[in-house]
């Protein structure tokens, strides 16, 4: 409770002389990176009491909340994710309030020998602080939203209307997180201990807990501290979102273009922030522009400029010349916009008419239909994944091939550093742990695809292959995200493989993806989370706690929300079904449903391949090959222009990944606030940048989040609304609904003009 545990600490540590080690330390044991060397403070005080009462308490109540919340939202239109930020804001406070509140008297517990614990070791330290919000990051599934194994379970209850029983659910879930866990356990050492694997996103973290505990310097002038300006911000992030969240919710979403031409189709097309290009679209609702991308206000500017780029690319390039110009695939035949899958005459295709009993295609009435037909963004969209994965391996091996092997062999080689120096005076994880942590995680996957297969349809093989896929991917990806930044994304890799070998079964398909690209990415995850222990010396045994029991109640919380809402909200996922102001769309698990159909229950060959019509986007993967080619050898070609070898065509591709679900008046706003916060603020004010960023962030989720969660439990639940043209779809005149018309002659769509 208030001392670091036996299982922790070494024996006979001098603390005073370990605290002033660094200071006599010679340089060349310092980082080698320059970024963490002016950071990452090289000094350490292993006498902080890190187990202690505060920590559990403040640990185990994030991590349940976060679960909650972001289970919570992702089945909502404007998908929040709260992240670790929030939490590492929100808790200092009570923290300290705990730290003078608490009693200090001493006690002992039985089995514990003479030691004295007590709830109040002393002031709140920054060690507690990290673990509380390693604790969080579990809850916020790493910044993703709710595991992904969760939206396996609402595939098969929302969309395909079946069922799947409560332990098998559970089962799939921890499995896929814990494998996770057992592979960055294994590699640890190889990217997390050496100096050159910096992860330069833990830095982002590691700032804002030096400016929440250091103290302040005074600079003479009066200024508002960082607390009070969090709970002014939160207070009023709280009270305004009551507006577009339910006084006024036409604020989320105005289209001038729409209000301009309200009869036009094309006009919707272009005007409309939902369902159409978004263009003269604008919003005043944090959730629509944090959903999806996260808050803009912790994204570097560059990386927001990246993302304009591709998306700009993309919606106001390609889909004009698309859809307007070539008629691509028939496009004007769908929306312009939309992650649905039509017949070729337009209509919905009724995906559960070609599903038999077994769970698997109905090869017959498939060929009665028709083929599924894709909208032309999200087919391109398609395209453009395929680009990105190849692009993605062509760019690191030309651009970073060189620094990652270089770096790569010195981390073999080189000389611990300050930071590994100082984490060596902690008792380290044995390496079995993490052994029988990833067996018996594959061991229960087995039980779960050979004993429960009724319920997840995949084969004991498929486990193993998905297995040896993340073990072979872990580690270079790893090693790419520690250096460089970038992450492959490697999810429709493993959805073509097993297409490919099993076409015709939905559930082996989504499942064998959770367990080969989510334990995969899961792991890189952890990884990120021991490095920012490692910086922040934090002893390792106690990250391994923090991190495993935080996964289980995660999971666990996961879940239960999950089978809650999936329960008691009437037709929850089914737009179609649900009234026009129903938030419950569940866009991304429309994505992932809409994934399954694609890659599973129809296969690739009849989408992709020879017997479907959008084979040519295979071109893409060559095309994503020889991009980064042709954008090195014009580096090489004009090596004094700087500004080549800024076009990063991984993240030029794959920019609008996220498109669908997210939409572009979610990709618009985001780029306007991080260019406000993160260019224009951070260059002309930057003391209030480095002061007030990533507070107001923090204030500005956590005080939608409240406020989200008390409008559904006083007032959605029991279905109490208003009823005025800002309130109610029915009546304002401006939603843009024709923006999913077609613009094809004959073509009929309840709702649409025929042309």
């Amino acid at each position: 409770m208030g001392t670091v545990d036996e299982i922790e600490a070494a024996p006979k540590l001098d603390d005073k002389k370990m605290k002033q080690e660094a200071d006599e330390d010679d340089e060349s044991e310092l980082s080698p990176i320059e970024e963490v060397r002016l950071t990452v403070p090289n000094t350490d005080d292993p006498s902080l009491p890190v187990w202690t009462f505060r920590m559990w308490f403040l640990g185990l109540f994030s991590c349940a909340l976060l679960s909650f919340l972001n289970t919570f939202f992702g089945y909502r239109s404007q998908q929040l994710i709260v992240t670790q930020i929030t939490v590492q804001v929100t808790t200092l406070p009570i923290g300290r309030f705990m730290a003078s509140t608490l009693p200090t008297t001493k006690f002992r517990i039985p089995g514990f020998g003479s030691r004295l614990f007590s709830l109040n070791p002393g002031p709140f330290n920054m060690k507690e602080h990290v673990l509380i919000t390693i604790f969080a990051n579990a809850g916020a599934a790493f910044g993703n939203g709710p595991a992904l194994a969760v939206r396996v379970v609402t595939i098969i209850k929302a969309f395909y209307g079946r069922n799947i029983s409560f332990v098998s659910a559970w089962l799939l879930i921890l499995t896929t997180q814990v494998m996770g866990y057992g592979w960055a356990g294994i590699l640890r050492k190889y990217v997390v201990e050496p100096a050159h694997m910096w992860w330069p996103a833990t830095l982002v973290q590691i700032s804002l807990f030096r400016t929440l505990h250091e103290k302040e310097e005074n600079d003479g002038k009066r200024s508002i501290s960082r607390v009070k300006f969090f709970v002014i911000a939160l207070v009023c992030s709280f009270c305004w979102y009551v507006v577009p969240g339910y006084l006024f919710k036409t604020l989320s979403s105005v289209s001038l273009v729409c209000l301009a031409f309200p009869k036009s189709v094309t006009a919707h097309q272009i005007g409309s922030g939902l369902s159409g290009l978004g263009i003269g679209a604008l919003t005043l609702d944090w959730t629509v522009v944090a959903a999806f991308l996260l808050s803009p206000l912790v994204f570097p500017f560059f990386a927001i400029a990246n993302v304009f780029a591709g998306y700009a690319l993309m919606i106001y390039l390609v889909m004009p010349i698309s859809y307007w110009g070539i008629n691509l695939y028939n496009a004007k035949t769908f929306p312009i916009l939309s992650s649905e899958l039509f017949t070729a005459q337009g209509q919905y295709y009724n995906i559960s008419s070609i599903v038999n009993e077994k769970f698997q295609i109905d090869y017959n009435e498939y060929n009665k239909i028709g083929r599924i037909h894709l909208s032309t963004f999200f087919a391109v969209s398609y395209g453009l994944g395929f680009a990105a994965i190849a692009s993605t391996l062509t760019h690191v091996a030309l651009f970073n091939g060189r620094e990652i092997y270089s770096k790569y062999r010195a981390s073999t080689m080189e000389k611990a550093d300050i930071h590994t120096r100082l984490m060596r005076n902690y008792r380290d994880i044995p390496s079995w742990w993490f052994y029988l942590l990833l067996s018996g995680s594959i061991i229960i996957g087995l039980v779960l695809t050979t004993f429960l297969k009724k319920d997840v349809q995949m084969p004991w093989w498929g486990l193993i292959f998905a297995a040896g896929l993340a073990f072979v991917f872990t580690l270079p990806t790893s090693v790419i995200t520690a250096t460089t930044n970038i992450t492959p994304g490697l999810n429709i890799i493993t959805e073509y493989i097993m297409g490919v070998i099993l076409p015709g079964q939905p559930l082996t398909n989504v499942c064998f993806k959770t367990y080969g690209y989510m334990s995969m990415n899961q792991a890189v995850s952890f990884l990120s989370d021991f490095k920012l222990g490692h910086y922040m010396k934090i002893p390792p045994r106690s990250m391994f706690l923090v991190q495993f029991i935080g996964t289980l109640l995660a999971g666990t919380v996961n879940i239960g929300v999950a089978l809650w809402l999936l329960t008691s909200i009437e037709n929850i996922c089914q737009k179609s079904l649900l009234p026009k102001d129903s938030p419950w769309t569940c866009p991304s698990d429309r994505v992932f449903f809409d994934a399954s159909v694609i890659w599973g229950l129809v296969g690739p060959k009849r989408i992709f391949g020879p017997l479907g019509e959008y084979g040519m986007l295979n071109w893409f993967f060559l095309g994503g090959l020889l991009g980064p080619m042709i954008v090195w050898g014009f580096h090489k070609a004009f090596p004094k222009q700087k500004w080549i070898p800024l076009i990063n065509l991984p993240v030029l591709f794959g920019a609008t990944a996220n498109m669908p679900p997210a939409s572009p008046l979610n990709y618009t706003s985001w780029i306007l606030v991080g260019t406000i916060f993160n260019f224009f603020v951070f260059r002309y004010r930057k003391q209030w940048w480095m002061r007030y960023n990533y507070i107001l962030s923090a204030a500005l989720d956590a005080g939608v989040a409240l406020m989200t969660v008390l409008l559904y439990f006083a007032l959605n639940i029991e279905n109490k609304s208003l009823h005025w043209w800002g309130a109610d779809p029915d009546i304002f005149p401006e939603h843009c609904d024709l923006a999913s018309c077609s613009t094809t002659k004959g073509i009929s769509v309840d709702g649409c003009p025929t042309f």
